[in-house]
């Protein structure tokens, strides 16, 4: 499975930016895919995730309420919507994909077997 996410860039506080995944290779062995970013100097952390097959949602509680994470089926692509967004939120966000198989949680990067380049984000205060 590749990944590769695009869609960031440099946004005022307040502002808006949606990040897309899309998936390909074989994209149906996936389970989840979600994000995760990583602000200089410190460790990467969850963000968002989705479950392919039920649609549910889970977020940080960081970006509840400001982010919205959805997918297009057809088209094996992610996107993770965010609103209202802050000086803080500034990172490189990661996509990643998962089959589901490694005991970890969900929210634990070392679940995912699967990640993107990765997609710089800034909001400027």
């Amino acid at each position: 499975v590749q990944l590769q996410a695009s869609g960031g860039g440099l946004v005022q506080a307040g502002g808006s930016l949606r990040l897309s995944c899309a998936a390909s290779g074989r994209p149906g062995s996936t389970y989840v895919m979600g994000w995760f970013r990583q602000a200089p100097g410190k460790e990467r952390e969850f963000v968002s995730r989705f479950t392919l097959n039920t649609g549910h949602a889970a977020y940080a509680d960081s970006v509840w309420g400001r982010f919205t994470i959805s997918r297009e089926k057809a088209e094996n692509t992610v996107y993770l919507q965010m609103y209202s967004l802050r000086p803080e939120d500034t990172a490189v966000y990661y996509c990643a994909a998962t089959t589901g198989t490694r005991s970890y949680s969900y929210s634990d990067e070392r679940k995912y077997e699967y990640w993107g380049q990765g997609t710089q984000v800034t909001v400027s205060s």
